[in-house]
């Protein structure tokens, strides 16, 4: 199998972009060349010249047909690049996998932070039995006897 999964992929990816260009381009060309109140750029040709390009019955029918066969391959091209660039499960698994990792990472911060209140309050009950211990030793001095 040349190549892995990862760079067919971005193939195809590229190869729909270029294929998205194309289909934006011919959709703006269409819908120019439509002739509207204005005449639209097909009437850019002359006055009867689009009925000649075009046929007898003018342009409407093809460039409508035309028009609307691009339309949808826009709207096509788009979801599937959309999807495409979010990678569909790939990305869900991702997300999935850095939650994990932050919670693991969250509880490593606690457990540290728990043995180190736990070293702390050692220390604190070690210094107060010592100072427990101090306080015994000068009463049992200063006691008479």
């Amino acid at each position: 199998m040349p190549g892995s999964a990862g760079q067919r992929a971005e193939s195809m990816y590229t190869f729909i972009s270029i294929v998205y260009v194309f289909v934006c381009l011919f959709l703006i060309l269409v819908v120019l060349l439509q002739s509207g109140k204005g005449g639209g750029l097909g009437s850019a040709f002359g006055g009867g010249a689009s009925q000649q390009i075009f046929g007898g019955a003018g342009a409407g029918n093809l460039l409508t047909r035309l028009t609307a066969g691009f339309a949808f391959a826009f709207m096509a091209l788009s979801v599937w690049l959309a999807f495409l660039s979010s990678s569909g499960e790939q990305a869900l698994d991702r997300a999935v996998r850095e939650q994990a990792a932050a919670k693991e990472v969250a509880a490593e911060i606690e457990l540290e932070e728990a043995e180190e209140a736990a070293a702390v309050a050692e220390e604190a009950a070690e210094a107060e039995a010592e100072a427990e211990v101090e306080v015994e030793v000068e009463v049992e001095e200063a006691a008479p006897e």
